[in-house]
């Protein structure tokens, strides 16, 4: 992979750290101090994570530090080994490439910080905690949804295309599950995957293409915001809110406008705020001499018309 030279590393690192600064290594030392490895700050997802963990750190009196990669997995791990040369007391890492960022883990690890690690699932290694959902069997729970739907608001039909981020090691799992949930079931034909790389521009034009390609689709799966937005886009920009129904991940105010419209279905929610929150608790624990559980569930909810509005105000 790329590295980023120290100039580059320097300007970006200024740059993303808005909501907390580091000072020089003596500073560090008075007070714990954490550092959230984050993908980037264009998601909502990803900035209701650094809401939650910049919420739990100042309730806990910590120090917190966010690092912007700009969907760049080297400036992830080089964010790392600066951080690690700063002496943080510990890392919450949102990674871009799962495999790639182990040996930053294990630095990390080795140098006696400790990491948890939000969403992206990590292999096994030192990292003390993986806190986020299960993400094949949330993508299975709305490939189970979508298959009533179909029977009870579809005639029992449905041509489905799935808008998806084949970069993205937990986006393919949301892929498969709902894939396995409507494999084989009478009246579901699956159009093909398109790939938005995870990027809303690029999911905008995938779903067009997928809509282009099949003028019979009535359905899509968007396995993740960028995709979901994209989905939403290409509908409309297609006029076709009459006759595609979307299904997809992570709320937005253009998702809840859609829902209101009644071409938005479904959406799966998870609590990334929650999730913040988790990683910030559980590094006060481990740094307190205390043990967390190596998996840390956070509940999603499937949303639609009849339960969207507790979540109106968190997304206006």
């Amino acid at each position: 992979m790329r590295s980023l030279s120290r100039r580059t590393f320097g300007a970006a690192l200024a740059a993303t750290t808005a909501l907390a600064c580091l000072g020089a290594g003596p500073a560090l030392a008075k007070d714990k101090t954490y550092a959230l490895i984050q993908i980037n700050q264009q998601a909502l997802f990803f900035n209701q994570i650094n809401e939650g963990a910049q919420e739990a750190a100042d309730k806990s009196g910590d120090k917190l530090v966010i690092f912007n990669a700009n969907n760049d997995p080297s400036a992830q791990n080089s964010a790392i080994e600066t951080y690690i040369t700063q002496k943080v007391d510990g890392f919450i890492v949102v990674a871009i490439d799962v495999n790639g960022i182990m040996p930053a883990v294990e630095a990390a690890n080795e140098a006696g910080i400790p990491v948890v690690a939000i969403d992206a699932v990590l292999p096994e290694g030192p990292q003390k905690a993986q806190i986020g959902v299960d993400n094949g069997q949330a993508g299975a729970d709305m490939g189970a949804y979508f298959v009533d739907y179909v029977k009870s608001n579809m005639d029992g039909k449905a041509k489905v295309g799935i808008v998806g981020a084949l970069n993205s090691f937990i986006q393919n799992l949301r892929q498969k599950g709902f894939e396995d949930a409507i494999k084989d079931k009478d009246g579901i034909e699956v159009a093909g995957v398109v790939d938005g790389q995870n990027i809303q521009d690029n999911a905008l034009t995938a779903a067009e293409n997928l809509i282009t390609g099949n003028p019979d689709l009535t359905a899509i799966y968007a396995t993740g915001e960028p995709a979901l937005l994209g989905a939403i886009a290409a509908v409309e920009s297609q006029g076709k809110q009459d006759d595609i129904k979307i299904f997809g991940w992570d709320l937005t105010a253009q998702a809840i406008s859609g829902i209101d419209a009644g071409y938005v279905a479904a959406v799966v929610q998870q609590d990334p705020k929650g999730e913040g929150v988790a990683a910030v608790e559980a590094l006060d624990k481990v740094t307190s001499g205390g043990t967390v559980e190596k998996s840390i569930d956070i509940p999603v909810t499937i949303v639609t018309k009849a339960n969207v509005d507790p979540y109106r105000d968190t997304f206006k």
